[in-house]
């Protein structure tokens, strides 16, 4: 015997003052009796650091209790009887009822490396105390609410940018210090969720070859010193020409990603970090995999990024 949950929308988005509706799907080899079928909406923002971070850091905040954001119990049916086969049981619910009190934000789903927001639905069927309840659990994705998004799209910030050897703050390899190297650009810093990141770069001059050209998408949470890659993009592999306009164009995962949020107790910013690699007998040595961190044989330039949700 097994029970299921099937949403109405298969992409499982939804948001706050939508109707949550599905099914409840049971396969049955024989009848059952129950005392309640009851459907239970949550909705919490986790916070947790991971992984011997810093010691002082992680006693404070590694015991933080998730920040509730909705407990909603429904009882779907009360008690009765499921027939042998495959039964379905609809059910609709609104997520974040108007007149309902003592609700949180309802902030968008994220799952990142220590903070996640994440929304869950569990049906529990009760049969009783001597036999083993039947239950599922599923995640719906919450976006933000239409009425509270811009009406229309937010035109682009571009930030034109350079990257040379006197704008690095860590010790170069002896021929990018002599040679030099100087790298232009702009790009977008202030983004729709529903669009792309765009911008182009153009290597104007490099002494030495350039093995790629990438960037990384940084997530920054605040409970967490430092930050965590929620995707790259390489614009170039190889050396480039000098000279050539390279066009940039990052498509934004979805769950990885959220509106940027400066809560009280947590905070999730993002920013871009265009990382140059030149080729160097150094590059192919061993060193600790941290693609965050600095290299001699590396060029970066950061700046931060602001996500909006728009109509």
């Amino acid at each position: 015997m097994s029970v299921e949950i099937k949403l109405s929308r298969f992409n499982r988005i939804y948001r706050p003052g939508e109707l949550l509706e599905g099914k409840i799907i049971t396969t049955l080899n024989s009848s059952i009796s129950y005392q309640s079928i009851r459907l239970t909406l949550n909705g919490a923002v986790n916070l947790q650091v991971r992984g011997g971070l810093a010691g002082v850091i992680e006693s404070l905040y590694g015991v933080i209790k998730p920040i509730p954001i909705m407990k909603k119990v429904v009882d779907v049916r009360s008690s009765g009887k499921i027939g042998s086969g495959t039964t379905e049981i609809p059910f609709s619910v609104i997520l974040k009822d108007p007149k309902e009190k003592n609700l949180g934000k309802f902030y968008e789903t994220f799952h990142g490396g220590n903070i996640s927001i994440q929304y869950l639905a569990t049906v529990d069927i009760a049969r009783g105390y001597l036999h083993k309840p039947l239950s599922a659990t599923i995640e719906f994705i919450v976006e933000s609410d239409k009425d509270n998004l811009p009406p229309k799209p937010i035109p682009p910030d571009m930030v034109i940018f350079y990257i040379t050897q006197d704008t690095q703050r860590h010790t170069l390899i002896s021929e990018l210090k002599s040679g030099g190297f100087r790298i232009t650009g702009r790009i977008c810093t202030q983004c729709s969720l529903s669009d792309p990141i765009n911008g182009e770069l153009t290597v104007e001059a490099s002494v030495v070859p350039i093995r790629s050209i990438d960037i990384h998408l940084l997530r920054v949470e605040s409970i967490l010193i430092g930050e965590r890659i929620a995707t790259e993009s390489s614009i170039a592999d190889g050396d480039v020409c000098r000279g050539m306009t390279l066009p940039i164009y990052i498509i934004l995962p979805r769950l990885l990603t959220c509106p940027t949020i400066l809560a009280g107790p947590f905070s999730i910013e993002f920013k871009l970090s265009i990382v140059i690699t030149f080729e160097s007998d150094l590059y192919k040595k061993p060193s600790k995999a941290d693609p965050v961190s600095s290299k001699p044989w590396m060029a970066t330039e950061s700046m931060p990024l602001e996500l909006v949700r728009t109509a």
